[in-house]
């Protein structure tokens, strides 16, 4: 059965580490942006390049293409797991817009996950 829902609390470096079963789908690296509300999106870098890239090309007119574009960009970071442990560095500007402290709970949202505070 696959993952979709996990806890847990970052380190003193703001790292996350991320369960064992799911390090194959971030193989690729990671993506993390602000959410459209208090919470983060966590993408693996493959779905990032396939699926949101590409919606984010919209017409160069197109108000609403900003909008995504600048929500999606605007403090996003991107990273490799580490091969030991599995760990991301959550930056602490993206902590702070979500409001996350040290706890954190992870949803599964479609081919992305949604990083909230516990």
């Amino acid at each position: 059965m696959a993952t979709d829902y996990f806890e847990r609390k970052l380190d003193d470096k703001r790292r996350l580490t991320i369960p064992a079963d799911l390090r194959v789908e971030f193989a690729s690296g990671v993506v993390l942006t602000r959410g459209f509300q208090k919470y983060l999106h966590l993408y693996p870098k493959s779905v990032w390049d396939e699926q949101v890239e590409a919606q984010l090309k919209g017409n160069v007119l197109d108000e609403r293409t900003a909008d995504l574009n600048v929500q999606f960009r605007m403090g996003k970071t991107e990273a490799l797991l580490d091969e030991k442990q599995g760990r991301i560095t959550l930056e602490q500007h993206l902590l702070d817009y979500a409001g996350i402290d040290r706890d954190i709970v992870a949803v599964r949202a479609g081919r992305y996950w949604r990083i909230q505070a516990a």
